[in-house]
């Protein structure tokens, strides 16, 4: 069992004004309106809802790919819904302000793990974040300042 120290309170304390820093911030705020607009447009809602069904039904063409008799016509369907989908927006806005969110924590996560060890791994989902700067596999033969790979 670990006692509580000072200082482990200290951080805990630090990690909580943070963490209403982001959750107070404008784009914390922006994203809550994005995703508040997106449940109270009954069009939102309906284009969503359509688009799951499509999707399942897409999924299960494409078990037997072109050998399904629908395959055709579910994937023709199934672009032009997706392309509504992105184009959308109140969607497009959401998917915007999502990105910048994930964006501002991923930043936060490796500023602070780079402050501990320049050798600690952050997951971000993001390859730039992930590997550094760059994978080694952006074809620019180490230009960006990567290693470069293969």
């Amino acid at each position: 069992m670990i006692a509580a120290t000072l200082e482990s309170v200290m951080i805990l304390d630090k990690a909580e004004q943070l963490a209403k820093a982001v959750v107070l911030s404008d784009i914390a705020e922006q994203y809550r309106k994005c995703y508040y607009a997106l449940q109270q447009d009954s069009e939102v809602q309906t284009l969503i809802r359509q688009f799951t069904e499509m999707k399942e039904r897409y999924e299960e063409v494409q078990r037997f790919g072109k050998y399904h008799p629908d395959y055709t016509s579910v994937s023709k369907q199934m672009r032009e819904l997706k392309r509504a989908v992105d184009l959308h927006e109140k969607i497009a806005a959401f998917k915007k302000a999502e990105n910048d969110l994930q964006k501002l924590l991923d930043e936060i996560s490796v500023i602070m793990g780079a402050e501990i060890s320049p050798a600690i791994k952050v997951p971000t989902g993001n390859p730039f974040f992930d590997a550094g700067g760059c994978g080694g596999g952006c074809g620019s033969g180490g230009s960006c300042g990567c290693k470069k790979t293969g």
